[in-house]
């Protein structure tokens, strides 16, 4: 990972703040040298003697947001096939949140509402306007 210029601790610095530490020197003395707060001088004393290692943890989420069960995607979708519903009246419909309604129908590629004929519920092509 790339380091901000203008960062006060690196990976090298991190190790040569610890190990100042770690020969007798105070955290908070050591930190004012590094010219860091005590507490990040502590954070980082407390994941080197942990064994976490002394480079950045990565921002990345643990786990991701639950996904919407596959029996709710098959009603949304039955739902917008048969009653030709915008998001909102698919979620007073379904019960299922407008916003997640839309995501549904985008990724099933569903066609838009204004490229479907009303009558037969089938997406209609729409060719060059003629002058």
């Amino acid at each position: 990972m790339e380091q901000h210029p203008n960062a006060k601790l690196t990976p090298k610095g991190r190790e040569t703040l610890v190990s100042r530490i770690e020969s007798g020197l105070g955290v908070a003395e050591a930190a004012r040298q590094m010219g860091i707060s005590r507490q990040t001088a502590g954070k980082w004393l407390r994941r080197s003697r942990s064994g976490e290692g002394l480079s950045d943890r990565s921002s990345r989420p643990r786990r991701l947001a639950r996904l919407t069960p596959p029996e709710v995607e098959e009603r949304v979708c039955e739902a917008r096939s048969s009653m030709l519903l915008a998001p909102l009246g698919l979620a007073a419909t379904t019960g299922v949140p407008a916003r997640t309604c839309a995501r549904i129908v985008s990724r099933r590629g569903m066609p838009r509402l204004a490229d479907v004929d009303r009558v037969t519920g089938e997406a209609r092509r729409r060719g060059p306007v003629t002058p």
